[in-house]
């Protein structure tokens, strides 16, 4: 059998590169190999973390999977057939749901399948999208686009404990359409702060800071917050906003090292006024490889999220991209191969 490689130490090098390179595969279905896993990080090779994901989606597609273990610096994926599919699953850990939403999603809706899901785990947690940017940004991004998903946030699961829970169903898109975002010219955003075991005191002095700054640049804000109770205490942060040119988000956590969230989250947003923000910017992608038409959106900057997702979209689905620099940031471009 004929494997696509990768080299999983490209870019990021870290989980995006193994995570972007079996959503595709399951798509396309086309085999791959992913060498030299996280190849450059203190711990390399796969992580508890990491495996999850890759085993849900191994489920849906009745995939073949070597090498699926921890530690694991190389692993094979061999898709077959997805098939509609309902779900229970616990992490175990306070491990990211969102970041497994990021595989599972494209995956089932672009194979024109369905998917209802209940999975226990970290909702809001370090290095990863909270459960509300993917609730709200994600799939307001994904809808433009034809990929369609309801998600209910439970409960919250901070770290360390996590125990969290999501219940999702994807619906499978009818067709994939380009997307092109530009610049924001809205001046209406909304915040979100949900928290546990913090005092309601100092949730609102960070709600405060927040929405101080943002009517300082001339933003009419809505605030919702919720205290919902969670094993451990946490607080989630975000501030977002759409019209026909741009979607933005900009989350964070409030934690002993992170003691401004107010202040961090706002200064982020209100720096984001071109087409999406840094972390939308790698999650369109996948989606954008797969069709005919050009997609085109404008962002700050590119990270290394945004390059490694262009070099396995590109490997994997051989669409073409290109970046162009701006006075204000970055204009991304890709043209990719219909799956639909």
């Amino acid at each position: 059998m004929d494997f696509l490689k990768i080299d999983g130490s490209y870019g990021e090098g870290g989980g995006q590169i193994v995570r972007s390179a079996v959503t595709l595969s399951c798509i396309t279905n086309k085999p791959v190999q992913i060498e030299n896993i996280r190849k450059n990080r203190k711990v390399p090779g796969l992580r508890p973390q990491h495996l999850i994901g890759i085993k849900l989606l191994s489920k849906i597609c009745n995939a073949n999977v070597e090498g699926l273990e921890i530690g694991s610096s190389t692993i094979k994926f061999i898709p077959n057939e997805v098939e509609n599919s309902s779900l229970k699953e616990n992490i175990g850990t306070a491990g990211s749901i969102s970041l497994i939403l990021q595989v599972l999603i494209p995956a089932i809706s672009i194979s024109k399948k369905s998917l209802k899901l209940s999975i226990i785990g970290g909702t809001d947690v370090p290095w990863s999208p909270t459960s509300n940017y993917t609730k709200h940004v994600l799939a307001e991004a994904y809808s433009r686009m034809g990929i369609k998903f309801n998600m209910k946030i439970i409960k919250r699961g901070y770290y360390p404990k996590g125990g969290g829970k999501i219940e999702l169903e994807v619906f499978p898109s009818k067709k994939i359409i380009p997307i092109n975002l530009s610049h924001r010219k809205t001046k209406l955003a909304k915040l979100l702060c949900s928290y546990s075991k913090f005092s309601v005191n100092k949730i609102n002095v960070q709600v405060k800071k927040a929405r101080e700054l943002l009517e300082k640049e001339g933003y009419t804000i809505t605030s919702e917050i919720t205290n919902e109770p969670a094993l451990n205490e946490g607080c989630s942060m975000l501030v977002y906003s759409f019209d026909p040119n741009s979607i933005v988000g900009c989350d964070g956590l409030l934690t002993n090292k992170m003691n401004d969230l107010g202040k961090s989250v706002s200064n982020d947003f209100a720096s984001c006024n071109l087409g999406v923000d840094n972390h939308l910017s790698d999650m369109l992608v996948i989606p954008s490889s797969l069709i005919n038409e050009m997609s085109v959106y404008r962002v700050k900057k590119i990270t290394k999220h945004l390059e490694t997702n262009l070099y396995v979209t590109s490997k994997i689905t051989e669409c073409k991209y290109g970046i162009g620099k701006l006075d204000d940031g970055f204009e991304v471009r890709i043209t990719g191969k219909s799956k639909t």
